[in-house]
C-alpha cells in the first residue's frame, strides 16, 4: 500500500458523501460461478448511512491512497435493504447460560425437523409433534420456521401446533418467517390472513409488506407487488422514501426494471424527492438488463437533479459497459472514477480485467492486476479465475498453469474451489489426469473441499483412462461428503464397471447411492 506521506501533494480537498460500496452482481446459485467478469458476486449495495470522507486529488497516483483506510473499513451487506435490519425479534431475559440455551434450541430444532420431514404430510402432524418432548419458546419457533422456509405447508402446520403450546409467544419475527415460507408456495390468501392477525396483535411492521411484495415480484406478479406495498397505508403506516427505495429495489432485482422505473417516475411527479440510492437502484437494474440507453438516461437525470456520481455509480456504469464488451467506454468511466477521487473496488477492477481478456489483450489485463497490487486492493482469486478461463479458452494452457502456480505466492489471495476446478478440468480435457490428481491433492492439503461438478469431471476422466479403482475411490468419497452425483456421471461409471465385469461393485455403489438419495434434505 502507498505510504501516507505520498498524499501531501494534494491539490484540492473537499468533503463528499460516499455510499458504502458493495458488489452488485449475481446472487449465489450454489453452483460454480460464471466466469463472466460482470457476474462477480461481490458487488452489491448497502443501506448503511453516508460516510464522510476527506478526499484529495493526487496528480500522478491512480490509487488516491489516502482513500484506502476509509473505503476498506466500510462494512458490506447483502443488498441496499437488508431484510434483517427491519425484523423485530423477541428477546427473553433470563439467567440461563446463552451457549447452553442455544445448543438446546439447535438440538430441539433438529428433532422437530426430523419428525416433520419424516411424517411427510400435514395431516396428523399435531399428534406426532406432541410426542417431541421439547420446550417451545419464541426463539425455537423462529428457528424451525426459518428451516422450513422451503416447505410452506409444513411451516404453517408447525406454527398452528406451536401456538397451542406452553411457552409460545407471538412475535413479529415468527410471523414474518411464516409469511416468507408461504410466499414461496404462493399462498397469498393465507398470507393476508396472517397480516390481519399481526395487525390485531400489534405486531405488524413495514417488513411484512416488503416480504409480500418481494414474493409477488418473484412470482412475476409486479402489479400485485406494487398493490401490496400501497396497502401499507390501509393498515395505518405511511411509506417513506426508504420504503419506496425498497420497493423499486425489489422490482428491479426481480427483473421488473420497467415497473420500477414507472414507480420512481410516479412518486417523483408527486414531489417526493429521490435520493442517490433511488438512482443507484435504477442504474443497477438497467445495467443488469444491459440496457445502456436507459442507464444513460437515468445517469443524466441524476446529474441534472444535482447528484454527483460516487463510487457505486461509477462501478455500476463500468460493469454495464464491460458486460456489453464496450471496453473503451468502460475505460473512460474507469479513469474518470479515479480522477474524481473514487478508487474502484476489486470487483470493478475484475470487470476491466475481464474485458481486456475478452478482447485478448492479456498483457493489458496483467497491467491492471499490477495496478491493483500497487493500490493494495488485490488481486483476489476471482481476478485469477477470469484470467485462467480466458487463457485456457485461447489454448494457452502452459501459461495458465504458470499463472495458477504463481497464485500461491500472491499475498492475501486464497485459491477458491472454482480456481482448482478450472485447472483440474483443463488437465482432464488434455487427458493429463495425473496432473489433475496432483492439483486435486494440493487442494485437499489446503483444506479446500471439492464440489459436485469437480468430482464429476475427475471421475469421468478416470473412467476414460480405465482407472476404475480410482474412479470408485473418488465416487465413494463424494458419497461420504453427502454429495448426490449426477445421473449421467453414475451411468458412465456403472457402464465402465460392467464392461470390466465388475457387477458386484456396481451393486454396492448403487445401494450406497440409493441410501443417499433417500436421505431427506433439511435446511
Amino acid at each position: 500500500m502507498p505510504k501516507a506521506n505520498e498524499t501531501t501533494n494534494c491539490l484540492i480537498q473537499r468533503t463528499t458523501k460516499v455510499f458504502v460500496l458493495s458488489p452488485f452482481l449475481d446472487t449465489s446459485t450454489g453452483e460454480t460461478s460464471s466466469l463472466n467478469p460482470v457476474k462477480d458476486k461481490h458487488f452489491i449495495h448497502s443501506s448503511a448511512t453516508h460516510v464522510e470522507h476527506r478526499i484529495g486529488f493526487l496528480s500522478n497516483n491512480p490509487c488516491n491512497p489516502f482513500l484506502l483506510p476509509n473505503l476498506r473499513n466500510l462494512s458490506f451487506s447483502r443488498s441496499i435493504h437488508d431484510a434483517s435490519l427491519n425484523t423485530q425479534a423477541v428477546i427473553i431475559a433470563n439467567d440461563k447460560n446463552p451457549d447452553v440455551e442455544s445448543s438446546q434450541i439447535a438440538e430441539d430444532t433438529e428433532k422437530l425437523l426430523k419428525m416433520l420431514t419424516s411424517h411427510g404430510t400435514s395431516s396428523g402432524i399435531e399428534s406426532v409433534l406432541n410426542s417431541a418432548d421439547v420446550q417451545v419458546s419464541p426463539a425455537l419457533v423462529v428457528e424451525v420456521l426459518k428451516k422450513l422456509s422451503n416447505a410452506g405447508f409444513l411451516a404453517l402446520s408447525f406454527f398452528r401446533w406451536a401456538e397451542k403450546q406452553k411457552g409460545f409467544k407471538y412475535s413479529t419475527e415468527s410471523y414474518n418467517a411464516l409469511i416468507e415460507a408461504l410466499g414461496k408456495i404462493k399462498q397469498f390468501k393465507m398470507i393476508w390472513n396472517l397480516v390481519s392477525d399481526m395487525k390485531q396483535k400489534g405486531l405488524l411492521t413495514k417488513e411484512a409488506f416488503a416480504l409480500i411484495a418481494r414474493r409477488y415480484a418473484r412470482a412475476r406478479k409486479a402489479k400485485e407487488a406494487i398493490e401490496a406495498f400501497e396497502s401499507m397505508e390501509r393498515f395505518g403506516m405511511k411509506p417513506e422514501l426508504s420504503d419506496y427505495n425498497r420497493l423499486i429495489d425489489i422490482l428491479s432485482k426481480s427483473r421488473h426494471v420497467e415497473r420500477a422505473q414507472q414507480v420512481f417516475d410516479k412518486w417523483k411527479n408527486r414531489k417526493l424527492e429521490p435520493d442517490i440510492k433511488s438512482y443507484t437502484i435504477l442504474l443497477e437494474g438497467w445495467g443488469q438488463e444491459q440496457n445502456l440507453l436507459r442507464l444513460d438516461e437515468v445517469y443524466r437525470e441524476m446529474r441534472d437533479d444535482g447528484f454527483e456520481p460516487d463510487v457505486v455509480t461509477y462501478g455500476i456504469i463500468i460493469h454495464a459497459y464491460c458486460s456489453e464488451k464496450r471496453l473503451n467506454e468502460a475505460l473512460e468511466f474507469f479513469e474518470l472514477s479515479k480522477a474524481s477521487g473514487f478508487l474502484p473496488e476489486a470487483p470493478t477492477y475484475n470487470a476491466v480485467v475481464g474485458s481486456y481478456c475478452w478482447s485478448m489483450r492479456i498483457y493489458d489485463a496483467y497491467r491492471v492486476v499490477d495496478e491493483m497490487r500497487k493500490c493494495g486492493i488485490g488481486p483476489n482469486s476471482r481476478t485469477y479465475d477470469i484470467i485462467l478461463h480466458h487463457l485456457i479458452k485461447a489454448r494457452r494452457t502452459k501459461e495458465a498453469y504458470s499463472v495458477f502456480q504463481k497464485m500461491s505466492d500472491e499475498p492475501g489471495c486464497e485459491m477458491s474451489v472454482s480456481t482448482y476446478e478450472i485447472i483440474v478440468r483443463m488437465f482432464c480435457n488434455q487427458e493429463r489426469v495425473d496432473m489433475a490428481l496432483r492439483v486435486w491433492d494440493q487442494m485437499k492439503a489446503k483444506g479446500v473441499l471439492p464440489g459436485m461438478h469437480m468430482f464429476s469431471t475427475l471421475i469421468n476422466s478416470l473412467c476414460h483412462d480405465n482407472k476404475l479403482d480410482d474412479a470408485c475411490k473418488y465416487f465413494e468419497e463424494m458419497l461420504n461428503m453427502g454429495i448426490r452425483p449426477p445421473a449421467a456421471m453414475f451411468s458412465h461409471l456403472k457402464q465402465a464397471l460392467l464392461d470390466e465385469g465388475k457387477k458386484d461393485t456396481v451393486l454396492i455403489l448403487a445401494q450406497r447411492l440409493d441410501r443417499i438419495r433417500k436421505t431427506p434434505l433439511i435446511g
